[in-house]
């Protein structure tokens, strides 16, 4: 997946590769996210920013053996609502934001 082209590209795990792979359309590195990633719509820029945070505090979108990745936070809101639960709490910052549910 690509930040800055908004863009998510389907392709083998990355232990089947032997080199890094790039972005067909910039040439920055492809941030590998997970096959249970579905990517937000281009222009939903809300969204992306959103993916961005996840994406840089270390959250992926990984199957589990439960089907899916988990909760996800989709609006900054939750971002936000989580960041402060981590802040009070003391709780790392990548586990507060994929907890379902808030104490």
């Amino acid at each position: 997946m690509c930040l800055p082209c908004r863009a998510s590209y389907k392709q083998p795990h990355p232990a089947h590769y032997d080199h890094d792979r790039v972005c067909p359309r910039c040439a920055e590195p492809l941030i590998h996210v997970g096959s249970a990633f579905a990517a937000p719509k281009r222009r939903d820029t809300s969204a992306w920013r959103t993916l961005s945070v996840l994406l840089h505090a270390g959250v992926r979108f990984h199957k589990s053996c439960c089907g899916g990745p988990g909760y996800r936070p989709r609006t900054r809101r939750e971002v936000r609502e989580r960041m402060t639960y981590a802040q009070t709490t003391g709780e790392p910052f990548a586990e507060a934001l994929v907890r379902g549910e808030l104490p």
